[in-house]
């Protein structure tokens, strides 16, 4: 019988638990997971209209981290976004976070993801509005990931660009099929996250972790200003769909399905992932932490940074765009959709 993640929170999580303070809504997902389709949830009973057949169903727990509930949840979320999408092509950006700065990052969570989102929208904003490289204001939507395929810390944007933008009197195209240099990408953000984590730093609103002052502070950020950061600008999709596809199974599900769980035992749990370097599948052994999910099941989130474009569907703004972007869009044979995975 196939490991289940339902199963690795019931034999793992109560002794895990026991030697560390979890915070709340860790505690609540994992309860959640282990009560999911059992008598502790509830049940209802499904009645044909001639009573001749009456079925007892347990109730779901429709926590977006149980893969027995995920499902449900990730295709409503993608058709809604696909009918936002505007029929032009699109672009895949991915911005990743040093390991560097992964301790600052655990103490002061809620800033460091509006200070990424923050660089993130501006270095793609301010590079596209530039006639150099665009002159108009396209369309984003991110989505702040917090681990790696091995469920690793590891925090990073998806970015969905669309392949034009609105510049006041229509929708505007990008120039050969060509978004933006990364190197460039890379540079500017680079530079944005770095400043206003010096701007926090001197008005004194970061909690700094153990071993870290603020003297190493200004020394690691100084580092990492001569370091290359790791950004990856995708070729076109003439369509975004398997990007949108990428996201829904992130923001609505959860960070492992079953199908990626090979066994659990006493001496941990194997699960499946794909190597970013060749493709190939290989299998990972870990021990509690990979029933901890402290990262890996907080609330995501995602933002659409330039609502003019993938906002309201009703918008005039965007009506106008959509029309434009059909007539402009470029044609060409579709890049398939394989999603990278970033490495700091």
């Amino acid at each position: 019988m196939r490991a289940t993640l339902q199963e690795v929170f019931r034999r793992g999580f109560e002794a895990y638990t026991r030697s560390r303070r979890l915070p709340r809504h860790v505690i609540r997902a994992a309860r959640d997971i282990q009560r999911c389709r059992t008598a502790a949830c509830g049940r209802h009973v499904r009645v044909c209209p001639d009573g001749h057949v009456a079925r007892v169903f347990y109730n779901s727990c429709r926590h977006r981290a149980c893969p027995q509930c995920a499902p449900v949840r990730i295709e409503p979320w993608i058709q809604a976004r696909a009918q936002q999408l505007l029929p032009c092509d699109h672009y895949h950006v991915i911005f990743t976070v040093p390991h560097d700065l992964e301790p600052l990052w655990h103490r002061n969570r809620t800033r460091m993801n509006d200070r990424l989102f923050r660089a993130v929208r501006d270095t793609l904003l301010e590079l596209l509005a530039d006639e150099k490289y665009l002159g108009a204001r396209p369309g984003v939507l991110a989505a702040l990931h917090t681990w790696g395929r091995t469920l690793s810390f590891h925090p990073h944007i998806h970015a969905l660009v669309t392949g034009g933008g609105w510049d006041g009197r229509g929708f505007k195209p990008v120039r050969n099929g060509f978004l933006l240099p990364f190197r460039v990408v890379r540079a500017l953000f680079r530079g944005k996250l770095l400043a206003a984590l010096r701007e926090d730093q001197a008005q004194r609103r970061l909690v700094l972790p153990a071993g870290l002052s603020e003297t190493r502070l200004a020394n690691l950020l100084r580092r990492l200003g001569r370091r290359k950061w790791n950004v990856h600008v995708s070729q076109r999709y003439p369509h975004a769909r398997g990007v949108v596809t990428y996201l829904g199974r992130y923001l609505r599900g959860g960070p492992i399905g079953n199908q990626r769980l090979i066994s659990v035992d006493s001496h941990g749990v194997r699960f499946q992932y794909t190597d970013h370097r060749d493709g190939g599948e290989l299998a990972d052994a870990a021990p509690a932490r990979a029933v901890h999910p402290a990262h890996r099941l907080a609330r995501p989130r995602a933002r659409p940074t330039s609502r003019a474009l993938l906002g309201p569907v009703r918008s005039r703004k965007r009506g106008s765009a959509r029309a434009g972007a059909r007539r402009t869009s470029v044609r060409g044979a579709p890049t398939r959709f394989n999603p990278p995975s970033p490495i700091a």
